[in-house]
């Protein structure tokens, strides 16, 4: 009869540590997000802005009735593929260093005869500017997979980073914001969305590897002139030109950092 007691007071003891064993520690809120991220991969909205862009971008258009397929995004006239994780970049024609959306409206005019500057004033996701938004996710998906490698050789590349670095660090506006009280140090948050150190590699798909990205909270796919335009807007700055030299001195500098992190776009964002 002792020893059944002996028995019985030792298992009682060890069951505590056992469920305790068992029982799996609790989800942070950055698991839960990546989640359901991971469950909504395989029907990324995305890829009907893909679809759309592909066909876009082969379809003649515009005042000069022509397609984009002779358009030279870095690589060569109709070189797609590898030519995201170089962008942004400087170009030999425009004499400017052009991120994918400010590139695709040089495109536009020259081959196709749009209005570059009527497009960059259009509001997102209007006229042309949607078509600029669905090219984008096409020409990205193209270089999903491929690491981040823009170039620094030119002396205009070397100035945008420069440019962007300062960008990003400038403090202003009524709440006295820069980009880099969010995304300048490791282990921020804002709400239950961590927030990526920008000023390195923050690792593959994340920061700006990951953008364009469709936004399940609005529905929307946002490029990157998009989240530099809401996140100017957050600082309770005035709104940026499309495709102005300040953003796409932020895109270069941002890009750069990011060095060597494998391409998601286009990803999928809350």
């Amino acid at each position: 009869m002792r020893s059944r007691l002996i028995a019985i007071a030792a298992i009682a003891a060890a069951a505590p540590g056992v469920a305790a064993a068992q029982t799996p520690p609790p989800k942070s809120a950055a698991d839960g997000i990546a989640e359901y991220r991971k469950m909504l991969e395989d029907g990324n909205p995305a890829e009907l802005f893909e679809a759309k862009g592909e066909e876009l971008w082969k379809t003649p258009r515009g005042p000069k009735n022509a397609s984009l397929e002779a358009c030279d995004l870095g690589l060569g006239p109709g070189v797609v593929k590898g030519a995201w994780v170089q962008l942004p970049r400087w170009f030999r024609d425009t004499k400017r260093v052009q991120d994918l959306e400010s590139r695709l409206l040089s495109c536009m005019q020259t081959l196709q005869g749009f209005d570059a500057a009527e497009i960059a004033a259009t509001p997102f996701d209007k006229g042309e500017q949607a078509t600029v938004t669905a090219l984008s996710a096409w020409v990205a998906s193209q270089s999903r997979g491929m690491k981040m490698a823009l170039p620094q050789k030119h002396p205009l590349e070397k100035r945008a980073y420069e440019l962007g670095k300062r960008a990003f660090f400038y403090r202003g506006g009524p709440m006295d914001f820069s980009c880099a009280s969010c995304h300048g140090e490791d282990g921020k948050r804002i709400r239950l969305q961590d927030l990526p150190n920008l000023t390195k590699n923050p690792g593959d798909g994340i920061g700006f590897a990951a953008w364009p990205a469709y936004r399940v909270s609005s529905g929307e796919l946002w490029t990157m002139q998009r989240r530099l335009n809401d996140c100017f807007r957050q600082q309770r700055f005035p709104y940026p030109g499309f495709a102005s030299d300040v953003t796409v001195a932020l895109g270069v500098y941002m890009g750069v950092n990011a060095r060597g992190a494998e391409s998601i776009a286009p990803a999928l964002k809350r």
